[in-house]
């Protein structure tokens, strides 16, 4: 008997295998204990088992397996409709079971992560109720830190991704949310698209399906580390937007490196910006704006510069869109706004610092 003619009832085995992951998806996805449980238990097991695949190929894996997929897609009903004259309704549903295989594999392999409590409920904070004069505190240590670190003299890309693995070693896990690092061999690779992730304004990528994470090649010198370890949250099960920048954030601003601190520092700058002229006003604006060094504004003015020169206006609008519906499909609170939560989840973490005195991170 052909291994395909194998059938129980009208359906074959591949396809209770495949109901059985989508209801076991489902079941996860809506129950946070149980996506507290994959984040913990099993993602690190799966990411360790992939990792361990991509890790040794130089060229991202998950890059070419989305092109490959996406040929498929085009060049099947093509193939199967025009040469092997099969009916379009068979064709369309070995399309949409092909599209729900990739489904159970993104979500199994690492979107549920995005079922794991918020980082409030992990780390036990309580979200900073809208204070002005906390804030404006809060802005102004970040001012004077930003500038008291700024410098243009990074290290080699290989030393910064060291630097930033062993800040993530140092983390108390617990505490902090987050996963140990549980890939040995962590490296960044390149965007096989940067020109096109530029035009939408993309800087980096967690490839989920081979657990890699991916940086464009237009990312700048004095964005790399921030860029780097905020893909490197992604990797270890951090799928939330804002929480990956704070788990950058704290990396980078506790590093022994200057050059990193700095980088740490900057990649909210724009964020800090937009929350001083919406909390304090535009006059406290301006004067937040005069405490900036001005080399510091000088770089920001450069980078919108060369960002809005690589960016297409239709690419970036509809990467926005389709990323938004995609974020909020996953139940990420404001969708694509959740990258500016960074900002109260920061002040948060440093209200329980205060309060119980161990930020749960020590210098590398």
């Amino acid at each position: 008997m052909k291994r395909d003619s194998v059938r129980i009832g009208p359906f074959r085995p591949r396809h209770l295998i495949l109901f059985a992951l989508l209801v076991g998806i489902t079941v996860i996805r809506f129950i946070p204990k149980l996506g507290d449980v994959y984040t913990a238990k099993l993602y690190p097991i799966i990411g360790r088992a992939l990792a361990s695949l991509s890790n040794p190929i130089p060229f991202s894996m998950d890059g070419i397996f989305v092109l490959l997929c996406i040929a498929w897609l085009i060049a099947y009903p093509i193939y199967a409709i025009v040469y092997q004259k099969r009916k379009k309704r068979a064709t369309l549903l070995r399309m949409a079971e092909f599209l729900l295989w990739l489904y159970a594999w993104f979500y199994c392999a690492w979107g549920l992560n995005y079922a794991q409590s918020n980082i409030f409920q992990r780390m036990k904070m309580v979200p900073m109720s809208p204070d002005t004069a906390a804030f404006r505190n809060f802005a102004y240590r970040y001012a004077d830190s930003l500038n008291a670190t700024f410098t243009l003299n990074f290290p080699h890309e290989d030393e910064t991704m060291e630097r930033i693995q062993q800040g993530y070693r140092q983390l108390n896990s617990t505490q902090m949310g987050i996963n140990r690092p549980f890939n040995r061999h962590p490296h960044p690779k390149t965007m096989l698209l940067s020109p096109l992730s530029s035009m939408a304004g993309v800087t980096g990528s967690m490839g989920p399906f081979f657990c890699e994470f991916t940086i464009n090649a237009d990312v700048r010198p004095h964005n790399f580390p921030s860029t780097c370890a905020h893909e490197y949250a992604h990797s270890l099960g951090i799928a939330n937007e804002g929480e990956a920048n704070f788990y950058s954030y704290i990396i980078c601003t506790h590093a022994s490196n200057k050059a990193l601190r700095f980088s740490g520092y900057y990649q909210i700058f724009f964020h800090m910006l937009q929350q001083v002229d919406d909390l304090l006003g535009s006059s406290e604006y301006k004067i937040f704006i005069k405490h900036i060094r001005p080399e510091i504004i000088r770089l920001a003015q450069s980078d919108r510069n060369y960002w809005l020169s690589r960016r297409s206006p239709i690419i970036d609008t509809t990467q926005r869109f389709i990323y938004d519906l995609y974020l909020q499909s996953n139940r990420v609170d404001g969708g694509i706004k959740s990258y500016s939560g960074v900002m109260a989840i920061i002040m948060a973490w440093e209200a329980n610092v205060f309060r119980t005195g161990s930020g749960g991170r020590a210098r590398d």
